[in-house]
């Protein structure tokens, strides 16, 4: 669903048909431009509608996805708890008979694949578990590091978790789509970070990726236009944008800075939005 309906579009035609047939009677001057405001006026409500649609129908695209990421989290740690007991008596087996190398080889095999879902989701809600799980096996599938060096939970972030996913998930999906290029330039292994800390009053969230070089036009504009990105034609380029109209919707500041191969997003958030918001609108 992209729009309005074929049945509304007809109705809304039909009307407009009718407005443009009162036109054509002889008719006061008045009731002439009142029959153009009218067939201006049902145009307008068109396009209203189906924008309104157009809007509903992504958010309700984006909320599948999110969805599916969260059931793919929670199949991840169902999967680890069904198995955590076969793992116990494995290392009890090898233990037991003094294969201590073998139980150590094991331990540390088990341990770094419990940490890969953990990273994501430890002390996260449910939504945002899901994009930062996804977002860390995707990377892992690529053979890029991902790194989340974070003090506290990203779900932490004073706004609403739609907005969350969108600013971490939107900096995590470019962040990786940039370093995928450069390992496949480079011939080595890219890295992404994600770091998030409180101080004084703020929220700072910094995601760093390494990078090909990038146009000086493009780096000045990134975050100011639409439909502006440094990849292939398949991407719209309007996750930068979105992700600096939530910042600054909840009275924040985005910096970013572009060298040796690196990029850095930098963004403050204060721990009180909503007080800011309010001040913004009186």
């Amino acid at each position: 669903m992209t729009g309005l309906s074929g049945k509304w579009h007809l109705l809304l035609t039909i009307l407009q048909l009718a407005v443009v047939s009162l036109s054509f009677a002889d008719l006061p001057v008045l009731l002439h431009f009142m029959t153009l405001f009218l067939f201006a006026g049902t145009e307008t409500i068109r396009l209203a509608a189906t924008n309104k649609f157009y809007a509903l129908s992504h958010e309700l695209e984006q909320a599948e996805k999110q969805q599916a990421h969260l059931n793919e989290t929670f199949k991840a740690v169902r999967n680890e708890r069904h198995d955590f007991l076969k793992h116990v008596s494995a290392l009890h087996f090898l233990l037991e008979h003094q294969k201590h190398d073998e139980a150590k080889a094991y331990l540390d095999d088990l341990v770094g694949e419990y940490e890969q879902t953990n990273l994501s989701i430890k002390g996260e809600r449910g939504i945002v578990a899901g994009m930062l799980h996804q977002q860390y096996k995707r990377a892992q599938t690529a053979g890029i590091t991902l790194v989340y060096d974070l003090d506290l939970p990203v779900s932490a972030l004073p706004l609403p978790d739609r907005h969350i996913v969108a600013l971490a998930g939107n900096l995590l999906s470019n962040s990786i789509d940039a370093a995928e290029e450069w390992q496949a330039a480079r011939g080595k292994q890219a890295e992404v970070s994600m770091q998030l800390y409180k101080k004084s009053g703020l929220y700072l969230l910094t995601v760093k990726n390494t990078t090909m070089p990038l146009p000086v036009n493009i780096v000045d504009r990134l975050f100011e236009v639409d439909g502006l990105t440094t990849k292939g034609e398949e991407h719209d380029g309007l996750g930068t944008r979105i992700a600096k109209d939530i910042v600054h919707k909840h009275g924040g500041y985005l910096d970013f800075v572009h060298k040796d191969e690196q990029f850095t997003v930098k963004i403050k958030i204060p721990s009180v939005t909503g007080d800011i918001q309010k001040e913004q609108k009186d």
